[in-house]
């Protein structure tokens, strides 16, 4: 299977293949910064690492809000965690409680996100964010090419706000390779990475052009808002939506018979949480680790409905 093999490598790529460490003793934190199906798969690959090794996880989620995100680090600071494990809201205001954590001998393992500071972070477990917008550019290519006749009206939403460089990546790494299928006309970039955000910024953007034929949006909750719109709109058929994350939803949209989602890149969260929080027990126990670890991604299409369903399986084998 396309993605166990995946799974393979990641686990290789940080030296983790053999097995779990034991580290009875560790108490690790895991901050996630909002609770959608991404983050929440995340955690519960930090707390199947932290069950296999024996080690104590405290979670926290600072919903985006720096203020918050400092009050989690400085309570994980008073408590003597041995490991922080966080996706930070920003690259350069969290570096200061990171720093006083690293300072009191807290080891710190960034994933999704990190900060602008690298000799603090131990270890940094991401997907190569290009790569999550160039491959669901490649499939939109091939539906521009083969169902557009190489044109087409494009939409993005992206998370320029809230990251700038990982936003901007996926969205101009998809724009990139979508050109390869014909002519894009960008009609609206906006900003929308909340679901529910989303489905009123995709309709605005439906209602002011009336001959978009394609929106890409950069995140989890931006494609669900995005499909949600069409379908709001009764766009299905005209409008159709690329998007990035592999969650039980998305995946449910690609099977869907309304032909709205036609393709997502899937990160493997769950992957990324387990390693990272892996990666933390095994710094807190004096071990090395790697510095920068990439966790492969997966291209899943409304085209192969056998390699979703496979993917959908592995998703429920996770619960």
């Amino acid at each position: 299977m396309k993605f166990t093999r995946l799974l393979a490598s990641a686990a290789i790529a940080l030296g983790f293949a053999a097995g779990p460490a034991s580290a009875d003793d560790l108490t690790v934190a895991g901050i996630v910064f909002q609770q959608d199906q991404f983050f929440r798969t995340i955690q519960m690959g930090m707390q199947a690492a932290a069950e296999e090794a024996g080690a104590t996880l405290l979670e926290g989620n600072s919903d985006s809000q720096p203020d918050k995100e400092i009050s989690l680090i400085d309570t994980y600071i008073a408590r003597g965690v041995d490991a922080i494990v966080i996706s930070p809201v920003s690259g350069v205001a969290s570096i200061p409680p990171l720093a006083r954590a690293k300072e009191r001998g807290i080891h710190v393992v960034t994933y999704n996100s990190t900060i602008e500071d690298d000799s603090i972070p131990v270890s940094y477990l991401n997907s190569q964010q290009r790569d999550l917008g160039n491959t669901t550019g490649d499939m939109a290519a091939a539906f521009i090419r083969d169902q557009l006749g190489g044109e087409a009206n494009v939409a993005t939403l992206g998370f320029q706000a809230l990251l700038p460089e990982i936003s901007a990546d996926r969205v101009d790494g998809f724009i990139e390779k979508a050109e390869e299928g014909g002519t894009l006309n960008i009609v609206a970039q906006q900003d929308a990475w909340l679901a529910e955000d989303a489905v009123q910024v995709a309709g605005d953007i439906i209602t002011a052009n009336p001959d978009l034929n394609i929106i890409y949006a950069a995140n989890e909750g931006g494609t669900v808002g995005a499909v949600q719109a069409v379908r709001n709109a009764g766009k299905q058929g005209e409008i159709f939506v690329f998007g990035v994350d592999g969650t039980e939803q998305l995946v449910g949209f690609l099977l869907d018979e309304d032909n709205v989602l036609q393709g997502v890149t899937a990160q493997q969260p769950f992957v990324m949480g387990q390693m990272a929080v892996q990666s933390a027990i095994a710094a807190a126990k004096g071990e090395e680790v790697e510095q920068t670890v990439i966790v492969p991604v997966l291209g899943l299409s409304r085209t192969d409905r056998a390699g979703v369903e496979e993917f959908q399986d592995y998703l429920r084998s996770l619960n």
